[in-house]
C-alpha cells in the first residue's frame, strides 16, 4: 500500500536536522514532517493559525474543513498564515510506523516507539519555529486535534494567543479507553496481524476494517443512524446500516495503516493534560489564553459534560454549542455552523485585525 498516494501534491516536508527526543526517553532520527500552508506570514511573524487534525486526518485541512476557509471565514488566507501538519506517528508523510527506520532500512512497523500527544505538539513546535512563526493567533482542532490544542496552551503559552478545542476532553475517559482497546483487539485478532510485522501484501485488513466500524458507531448518534438508515434493507437483504459500516471499514483500509491506528489510539488513551504528575484542575486553571470550547450536543464519544468541565476550570473559557444530530462527527459535517462559532469567537478577541 502506498500511503504517498494520499498525500496532496501541495504538501511540503521539513526534515529535522537533529534527533527528536520523545517523552518515553527514546530518540527518533531523520524525522520528517509533512505540512501544508495557506496565506503568507507577515513581517512581525505573528499571524499564524495552527490547525490540528484528528485520528485518521491529514494536513489537507482545506479538504476536510473546506467551508471554514475563505475571505471573512474562520481561516482567511488574506489575513492568516495557516498551517496544518500531519502529526507524529501518522502515515501521510510525517515519521510514523510506515516510515523507514534509518537504523534498519525497513519500515518501523510495530517497533515504532510509544508516542504521546505532547510529543506530537513538540514536533509541531519545531515546524512552527522553522517556518518563522513567532506567535500563533489561534490553535484549533477537533477530537484528537483538540487534545493537541490543549497541550499547546500548556506547553507553549508564550506562543499561543487563543485556543479552540472542539469536541475534545482534557483526559481520556474509561469509556474512550475501553472503546479504543476493543478496536485494537479487533486488529490483533486478524489472522494477518502476526504481532504487527505484517507485509504490505497481506496487511490485517479485516481487523482494521472492524476497528473502523466500531469507531464509526461512536462517531455518530442514535438519531443520525435512525434518520438515515432506520431498518432499511439493501437489495442483498442486508441491513443498510450494516452495508454502510462495512463500506466505511473498507474505505479506511484503503488509506490507513493498522500499526498507525494502534500507535495513535494508544497516544489518545494516555492523553491527560496534567501529564499524570500534576494536579489536573490546577493545570487547566493555568491556561490563560482566551479559549473557545465547542461541545456537540449529540456527541457520545466525548460527551458535553467533558467540555463543560474544561470551561469550568479554564479561567478565560467560553462554551459554544454545535447543535447537530450527527454526533461526534458533527464538527466535520455541520461545518457552516462551526465556521460561524469560530468567526464569532475571533471577532471578540482584542488581538484580531480590523478586517473583522
Amino acid at each position: 500500500m502506498l500511503y504517498s498516494d494520499f498525500i496532496s501534491p501541495q504538501t511540503k516536508f521539513f526534515q529535522l536536522p537533529q534527533p527528536f527526543q520523545l517523552e518515553s526517553g527514546e530518540a527518533l532520527t531523520e524525522v520528517r514532517v509533512a505540512y501544508r500552508t495557506w496565506g503568507h506570514l507577515n513581517a512581525e511573524g505573528n499571524n499564524g493559525v495552527l490547525i490540528c487534525h484528528a485520528l485518521t486526518g491529514s494536513a489537507d485541512a482545506d479538504d476536510w474543513w473546506e467551508p471554514l476557509f475563505g475571505l471573512g471565514k474562520a481561516f482567511d488566507p488574506d489575513r492568516d498564515f495557516i498551517v496544518c501538519s500531519n502529526i507524529l506517528g501518522s502515515c501521510y508523510g510525517t515519521t510514523g510506523a510506515t516510515s523507514i527506520n534509518p537504523n534498519t532500512r525497513i519500515p518501523y512497523g510495530a517497533s515504532f516507539p510509544e508516542i504521546t500527544i505532547r510529543d506530537m505538539v513538540h514536533l509541531q513546535a519545531k515546524l512552527v519555529e522553522y517556518l518563522g512563526i513567532k506567535s500563533l493567533r489561534l490553535v484549533i482542532g477537533g477530537s484528537l486535534g483538540g487534545m493537541q490544542v490543549l497541550e499547546w496552551a500548556v506547553l507553549y503559552p508564550e506562543k499561543v494567543q487563543a485556543i479552540a478545542p472542539i469536541a475534545a476532553p482534557g483526559r481520556h475517559s474509561a469509556w474512550c479507553i475501553g472503546l479504543s482497546e476493543a478496536q485494537r483487539q479487533a486488529i490483533y485478532a486478524d489472522p494477518n496481524w502476526q504481532g504487527g510485522n505484517y507485509s504490505s501484501e497481506k496487511p490485517p485488513t479485516q481487523g482494521l476494517a472492524t476497528a473502523r466500524m466500531m469507531a464509526m458507531i461512536t462517531y455518530r448518534s442514535w438519531q443520525s443512524f435512525s434518520d438515515r438508515f432506520g431498518r432499511q434493507h439493501e437489495a442483498s437483504d442486508e441491513f443498510a446500516i450494516a452495508s454502510y459500516l462495512q463500506y466505511q471499514g473498507q474505505k479506511l483500509v484503503e488509506r490507513f495503516d493498522a500499526n498507525t491506528y494502534i500507535s495513535l489510539t494508544r497516544a489518545m488513551d494516555n492523553h491527560d493534560i496534567s501529564g499524570g504528575k500534576q494536579n489536573y484542575e490546577s493545570v487547566l486553571a493555568s491556561i490563560q489564553q482566551p479559549t473557545l470550547v465547542v461541545a456537540i450536543d449529540s456527541d457520545i464519544l466525548y460527551p458535553p459534560v467533558e467540555q463543560q468541565e474544561l470551561v469550568s476550570l479554564i479561567p478565560n473559557a467560553q462554551l459554544a454549542w454545535l447543535k447537530s444530530t450527527h454526533g461526534h462527527d458533527g464538527f466535520l459535517i455541520d461545518m457552516t455552523a462551526l465556521n460561524e462559532l469560530v468567526v464569532s469567537f475571533r471577532k471578540g478577541l482584542d488581538l484580531t485585525d480590523s478586517v473583522y
